[in-house]
């Protein structure tokens, strides 16, 4: 979060924020300076306040499978490489895909256990890009997140990673999130 909030002090001009994955929650938090306009969530979590992914993440959604993390070691997460393609980058190319998996760095529980104190959509004008073949955020609760956020929702079937799958559509998506009020 401090490396965003460095960046949008370093901002010349208005910020769109965009967070993918449990980057939602950063850009839920780190939204509410005065610079920025929007937040563009891409498959991602949006928690409220008082929630953490860590949190929503425990929320089975009936019929849609969970993220296939292996168990914390040394107080960092990491996606099962062998589950990588099909649970990460279903409709990836399979070498971009095998290299995701072998370079994927760990993330730390801290990164996904960060409670909100402030969700910045309350106040800011937020898009939501919902991928519908997700399988590490349910698209069910990418929905949920959207609605209750307010946030205008653009849905697409790809996996959760969307941006190499769909560039050209988060490219435009992130282009439309011009800040009107919400």
């Amino acid at each position: 979060m401090v490396a965003t909030e460095e960046a949008i002090a370093k901002a010349k001009h208005p910020v769109i924020l965009v967070g993918h994955s449990y980057g939602g929650s950063v850009i839920t938090q780190a939204g509410n300076d005065p610079k920025v306009r929007s937040l563009v969530y891409l498959a991602a979590f949006a928690p409220d306040e008082g929630e953490s992914v860590a949190k929503l993440a425990e929320k089975k959604v009936p019929g849609e499978p969970s993220a296939p993390l292996l168990p914390p070691k040394d107080g960092f997460l990491i996606v099962d490489p062998a589950k990588f393609a099909t649970a990460f980058a279903g409709d990836v190319d399979a070498k971009t895909t095998a290299f995701m998996a072998n370079a994927q760095l760990p993330w730390g529980l801290g990164a996904v256990g960060g409670v909100i104190t402030k969700p910045a959509w309350k106040g800011k004008p937020s898009y939501f890009l919902v991928a519908t073949n997700d399988r590490m955020v349910p698209p069910t609760a990418q929905r949920d997140m959207a609605k209750r956020a307010g946030a205008t929702v653009k849905e697409i079937a790809s996996s959760h990673a969307v941006m190499m799958s769909h560039p050209d559509v988060v490219t435009a998506f992130i282009e439309g999130a011009d800040g009107a009020s919400k």
